[in-house]
């Protein structure tokens, strides 16, 4: 113990007073006045993927259940990339117990429905079948929506190939009170408008979140070791545990190491600007309109099919990988990036957390504390402007 606390006192502290002041400052601002509970009234959401599996291990390769709904209009139960890869989500709520009740709901009412079949709780992936094309792309049905969604998917395939794409995480939606912003904002006498303001401070929870995110990696990521078949011969530096298992020692999140989900070279360019939200957008929309030779070398058709929406950069805005996105409810129809720009930033999307397998819904209530401390901080505290050098360094993301 005294080893250890000696280390910890010698190591550099990187937190300015400055920083730390302002944090506090707001802090103080928010928790002395009358509107003091707004902090409690923000809306906590979770978003969580898992595979399903025999109870062998072995990837379900038979369509999504029936009982489960519509996977292309159930608001609760859908399937993300493979028809084996189910998500379930919550609605947003005030208090994460209740987020988590709801969850665990959820859990009960598939499992009910799934037959001899079981729910893989580890983000990578158990025993998938020896080929790339053995894994099955999710089935949206024949109307024009369900069809694009399965092109889209098609072009994921071909872009990153089937075997990346069954990585299952948790995605955690949080957002702060409007009045919280509308504090800051007649305390600051901010000149912005709401709307403007609002956005400009997620946007600075986001640039704190992307300087300290590995954080979350070193204390939740729970995917030190994956099955041997996933790498499909590609080569890599891991230790061999068993005839089946590779790992890496002291590892804590593979799923976001260059094994897991991580940019590819296409991506890899697009410098996502976070320091404004015209920026970030204007960034985006260059990425979904922009061809990309490899991509123009696939082609949109084979043999008269779709294989790809289109040859750019990004097919559609939910293809850019990214730890952490900003969000906003979009009206039916409507494009993401529509939204954030007619209406700003409505709340965050957290998207590096590994599914923890010590717990039945993959996260415990004490992580979801702590992400909501972690990013009340990101939020409050200052944010200094990002270096581009630093944003291209940051290229290993979650899935979409």
């Amino acid at each position: 113990m005294a080893a250890d606390n000696a280390r910890l006192a010698s190591m550099p502290n990187t937190t300015s007073s400055r920083t730390t002041d302002a944090f506090l400052h707001r802090l103080s601002v928010l928790t002395s006045g009358p509107q003091r509970d707004a902090l409690l009234r923000g809306l906590r959401g979770i978003e969580r993927e898992s595979l399903r599996v025999t109870h062998e291990g072995q990837l379900a390769l038979t369509p999504h259940p029936r009982a489960l709904g519509s996977a292309l209009t159930h608001p609760s139960l859908t399937t993300d990339y493979s028809e084996a890869l189910i998500e379930l989500i919550t609605p947003a709520e005030h208090d994460v117990a209740l987020t988590l009740e709801k969850l665990d709901t959820l859990h009960r009412f598939v499992y009910a429905n799934l037959g001899d079949e079981i729910l893989w709780n580890n983000s990578m992936p158990g025993l998938l079948p020896d080929t790339d094309e053995g894994i099955p792309i999710a089935d949206y049905g024949s109307s024009n929506i369900g069809k694009l969604k399965y092109v889209y998917r098609i072009g994921l395939a071909l872009r990153y190939g089937r075997t990346m794409q069954c990585i299952a995480g948790i995605h955690y939606n949080y957002s702060l009170n409007e009045e919280v912003w509308r504090l800051l904002h007649a305390e600051q006498q901010s000149t912005a408008n709401a709307v403007d303001f609002q956005s400009d401070r997620y946007l600075a929870l986001i640039r704190n979140f992307r300087r300290t995110n590995w954080l979350l990696m070193y204390l939740f990521g729970a995917s030190p070791a994956l099955d041997r078949r996933f790498l499909r011969e590609r080569k890599h530096t891991l230790e061999t545990f068993d005839a089946d298992t590779l790992y890496r020692p002291y590892a804590t999140s593979l799923r976001m190491s260059d094994l897991g989900y991580s940019n590819t070279t296409a991506q890899a360019a697009l410098h996502a600007d976070y320091d404004t939200l015209p920026g970030y957008l204007d960034a985006l929309a260059k990425a979904v309109s922009q061809p990309y030779p490899a991509y123009e070398a696939i082609g949109t058709q084979r043999d008269g099919e779709w294989v790809q929406i289109n040859t750019n950069v990004l097919q559609i805005e939910n293809e850019f990988y990214s730890t952490i996105r900003p969000k906003r409810v979009t009206y039916p129809g409507e494009r993401p990036l529509h939204a954030l720009a007619a209406r700003g930033v409505q709340y965050v999307e957290v998207r590096c957390m590994d599914i923890d397998p010590f717990e039945p819904v993959g996260i415990s209530l004490e992580t979801s504390r702590f992400l909501d401390a972690y990013l009340l901080v990101c939020a409050l505290d200052d944010a200094r402007r990002c270096r581009r050098p630093r944003i291209a360094r940051r290229t290993r993301t979650s899935r979409a």
